[in-house]
């Protein structure tokens, strides 16, 4: 099939990154505002309530969903249920710069799952990606001094996305397993994302009533909270979801997979406008580290490197 990027197609794939870096930088502002476990929910269930007009027709009896509900309570408990709450956690303690810049090395992290778990060949030249783009990630952990990594005392926040990125690994393994999932679902992605959000909002449903029982929980309503939640639920949730799903026709996995490398560079420039916090030399070193790493790792393989997309 022959792929062209033309404007509109461009357009497509840099809405999808923006948003997921406005994601991260949301999720600091509302910090003391709403837990994380529970922002998490909030942001789903507000997306289900979006989906509902779209796709409720999945929820019916004779749909392809009820006879593969295993797999879909998985993927919802590793790209609903894990991944977005444990990113909302990682941002009680550490910025959005340092959060996507870890989560740029979801390819790598998809290199090692995929050969360990899935049975995919891993070449030489992979394995040089990897060690570039973990050193990386390496980079943002140390915050830039060598030395600190000889006692390393790592922030919450950092391992928190550490582990959101290996769930995001296995999910998206799932995801390209051939055949696992209804026609009739797979080709609409409206349908595709529900059934996914069906089963994660109840995992996150309860991890937010664990949240709630074990922790002195609390809300802060009013116009900041309620526009926070509107944004992360209609943009990174919905929106840009279906611009990647569209990108991806147009370009081919190939071309796009270098596009969702754009979050950490987006998320510089949001935290700067409205955080305040500047981004150092360190991470513009690590996020070419990371972009380099995943170039020579996915050079000969575009579908590992189109899997590691984020939600």
């Amino acid at each position: 099939m022959n792929r062209r990027l033309t404007p509109g197609t461009v357009l497509l794939l840099v809405i999808s990154p923006l948003l997921w870096a406005g994601n991260a930088v949301v999720g600091r502002l509302v910090v003391g505002l709403v837990p994380p476990m529970t922002l998490n929910f909030l942001r789903w269930a507000l997306a289900f309530a979006i989906l509902w007009p779209l796709a409720h027709r999945v929820l019916r009896r004779d749909s392809g969903l009820w006879p593969n509900w295993k797999r879909f309570a998985l993927l919802g408990l590793l790209g609903v249920g894990c991944y977005n709450a444990l990113q909302y956690l990682a941002l009680e303690t550490s910025t959005p710069l340092n959060v996507t810049l870890v989560a740029a090395s979801v390819p790598i992290w998809m290199l090692a799952v995929g050969g360990l778990c899935f049975g995919q060949r891993v070449s030489r030249q992979q394995i040089t990606g990897a060690l570039l783009s973990i050193a990386g990630v390496l980079v943002v952990l140390s915050r830039g001094q060598w030395i600190l990594l000889e006692d390393v005392r790592l922030a919450p926040g950092d391992l928190y996305m550490l582990l959101a990125t290996l769930a995001w690994a296995f999910y998206s393994w799932l995801l390209a397993q051939p055949g696992a999932t209804p026609a009739s679902i797979r080709q609409d992605w409206a349908a595709f994302l529900m059934a996914q959000i069906v089963f994660g909002l109840g995992w996150s449903g309860l991890f937010a009533a664990g949240e709630w029982t074990l922790t002195d929980a609390h809300i802060t309503w009013g116009w900041p909270l309620a526009v926070a939640l509107l944004y992360i639920a209609v943009g990174p949730a919905v929106i840009a979801y279906r611009c990647w799903g569209v990108g991806v026709q147009r370009a081919g996995p190939a071309i796009a997979g270098f596009f969702s490398n754009l979050t950490p560079l987006f998320a510089a420039l949001l935290s700067a406008a409205f955080l305040g916090e500047r981004p150092h030399m360190y991470h513009a070193l690590s996020f070419l580290l990371i972009v380099g790493g995943i170039v020579v790792a996915s050079w000969r393989s575009p579908v590992v490197r189109a899997r590691g997309t984020r939600a």
